[in-house]
């Protein structure tokens, strides 16, 4: 079953705001980076990422020649993905394909613009899926993150660590399987075992909504603007990679000249729109206070973002 959060936020010098969620009670907190590898600015930076744009589909073939990280408990073949941080939230499903009886379990660190850790997800939270009409055995889960405003892109980093390769998964009994489509006696047969390796294939759905998210990666707008993180290459790194499968909107659009600057908003309409966003971060929805300080930007309001900073950080 694919596991669902509602939203937490990282904040600076406030830490996070945990709303309510699924995911802790089912034993994973992605927001505990604590519980997270810690890897050095160096070998990240040098880690050449594949960018992607949602909508999109991606297999991704880790191999032995693959790019690969060996530091603490990490080891084995990586993917390393920057993904757009503009688009509204990110649903991102992760799957892990099982063949041969062997799989890579996965483990996903995510990191903001600046490459600084913001969410974990550790294998636990991809568990083993049935198979179905259209997909095998494999191990998946189902990620939502909403970027903060200003920031170009976030990072997802997909690896495996020794823990994992010491454990196993079980698929399920093929007759067990057939069984159950015929609505016939399960039979008390044995799962077979599947080993868990440093390679493996990965596919990746990555959609992008403007409805709620789960987790806003990176730093609340406004402070100080940090200098730029240059990474490797934005390549393969050796990880053998189908073309992506994006819909005709995401191909690159011929640029247009910038909309109109709206007219100055009516103090009626203003103070609407503040006290809107006030009383959304005060019930702490914070999606539901920044789609209203987008809609008044859009409307002309000069002070819905300053509103928004100051209701964030306790001064609203």
């Amino acid at each position: 079953m694919k596991k669902h959060l509602l939203a937490l936020c990282l904040f600076p010098a406030l830490s996070f705001t945990v709303l309510p969620a699924i995911a802790a009670s089912q034993g994973v907190n992605p927001q505990d980076i604590a519980t997270a590898p810690t890897l050095s600015s160096d070998k990240l930076q040098q880690l050449s990422w594949l960018p992607l744009a949602p909508p999109v589909s991606q297999d991704i073939e880790l191999t032995a020649s693959s790019a690969s990280l060996e530091q603490g408990d990490v080891t084995g073949s990586v993917a390393a993905i920057t993904l757009p941080a503009d688009q509204g939230s990110l649903e991102i499903t992760l799957s892990s394909i099982m063949k041969n009886k062997r799989v890579y379990a996965p483990n996903v660190l995510v990191l903001d613009n600046q490459l600084q850790p913001a969410a974990f997800f550790p294998s636990s939270y991809f568990p083993y899926q049935k198979p179905g009409v259209m997909a095998g055995n494999r191990l998946e889960g189902t990620m939502k993150l909403t970027p903060v405003l200003g920031q170009k892109q976030i990072y997802l980093l997909i690896y495996t660590t020794k823990r994992d390769l010491a454990q196993t998964s079980h698929m399920i009994n093929p007759a067990k399987l057939y069984a159950e489509g015929a609505n016939n006696a399960i039979p008390d047969v044995p799962d077979p075992v599947v080993q868990h390796v440093s390679t493996g294939s990965l596919s990746l759905k990555i959609k992008s909504e403007q409805n709620s998210g789960n987790i806003m990666i990176g730093k609340i707008f406004g402070s100080s603007d940090p200098k730029p993180v240059v990474v490797g290459s934005a390549a393969t790194s050796g990880a053998m990679v189908s073309a992506p499968v994006t819909s005709p909107a995401s191909a690159p659009a011929t640029p247009v000249a910038p909309a109109a600057k709206a007219e100055p908003m009516l103090n009626d309409t203003e103070s609407y729109f503040n006290n809107g966003i006030k009383q959304a971060v005060k019930a702490g929805d914070i999606d539901k206070a920044l789609k209203l300080m987008n809609e008044a930007e859009r409307l002309g309001s000069t002070s819905a973002r300053a509103t928004f900073i100051s209701s964030v950080k306790g001064k609203g």
